[in-house]
């Protein structure tokens, strides 16, 4: 039987992450207390023994926040593997600006905040106490950015039921005057390539326009970088499964995140897709303002 403990940051989106979770044929329990999952674990597999339950595996969603130490989660874990069950760790996250974003639309308190402190100093100070959950997960997922179909896609290359699991590739589009995604394990600047933005007639489009991407396309620097970086993505993919890693985060930047970073983010995405990667490609700052000055 095999055991997945979802955790993470408040407001990053467990509670929807469960319930894709469990239409993925997961027996999936919300809100359990880390001192309850030994027991817990002990009577599903007493139970499925018995009376010949059809889950084989179980997603537990809990919360290590204050009042809990990690000792505690930790140990616990340790003794449902006792039990001859194999478990995993998934830890949901988001940046600041999404969670804060999704506090201010439902109007609800951050159960870390305490009097006199903002939504950010508890968002910041929950990422700490965290730290160690995230640094022992073996999955990551960071919603920040993707849609619920989006979301579903990626937690289903991660958690497929069948055969060999397939790494799963985030391929994010950024504008670096916004801040790079923190999240990625590869970074590429493409403000080298020429800028659609000075062409009055490009500017207000983004990078999935065909115009914009007729433009950039048309370049010998891109059609040169665009195989380089499909080369080198290919080199690297086998090479990290065979160290574990199940997923792996690729950002493109430029100076807004709308023309050039969208382009090729989508050109590299369509290419691991036709080789048959599991990709999920969001572009972060596509809908930001178009006209502002290009730096």
């Amino acid at each position: 039987m095999e055991f997945l403990i979802v955790s993470g940051l408040s407001g990053a989106g467990k509670s929807a992450v469960i319930k894709d979770v469990e239409d993925m044929g997961y027996y999936a329990v919300d809100n359990m207390p880390v001192a309850l999952i030994p027991a817990f674990a002990d009577l599903y597999v007493r139970s499925s023994i018995r009376d010949r339950q059809p889950y084989e595996r179980v997603a537990l969603v809990t919360d290590v926040r204050a009042g809990q130490t990690f000792d505690a989660l930790f140990e616990s874990l340790e003794l449902i593997r006792a039990m001859n069950c194999d478990y995993k760790i998934l830890f949901v996250e988001s940046n600041t600006q999404a969670i804060l974003l999704r506090y201010k639309e439902t109007r609800r308190r951050h159960p870390l905040r305490q009097d006199g402190e903002t939504l950010q100093q508890a968002i910041e100070r929950e990422k700490t106490l965290l730290s160690p959950v995230r640094e022992s997960a073996d999955y990551i997922i960071d919603t920040s950015d993707l849609t619920h179909a989006q979301r579903r896609e990626y937690l289903n290359g991660l958690l497929a039921g069948s055969g060999k699991r397939r790494m799963v590739v985030t391929v994010t589009s950024f504008g670096f005057k916004y801040g790079l995604p923190t999240e990625s394990d590869l970074v590429f600047d493409v403000r080298f390539l020429p800028n659609p933005y000075y062409i009055a007639e490009l500017r207000p489009l983004t990078g999935l326009d065909d115009s914009v991407r007729e433009f950039i396309d048309r370049w010998p620097e891109t059609q040169e970088f665009c195989a380089k970086l499909t080369d080198l993505v290919h080199f690297l993919l086998p090479r990290y499964q065979e160290e574990g890693k199940s997923s792996l985060s690729i950002a493109v930047g430029c100076t807004g995140g709308r023309h050039r970073s969208v382009r090729i983010a989508r050109a590299l995405y369509d290419d691991l897709s036709k080789k048959g990667c599991y990709v999920v490609l969001t572009h972060r700052d596509i809908a930001r303002d178009s006209v502002r000055e290009a730096l």
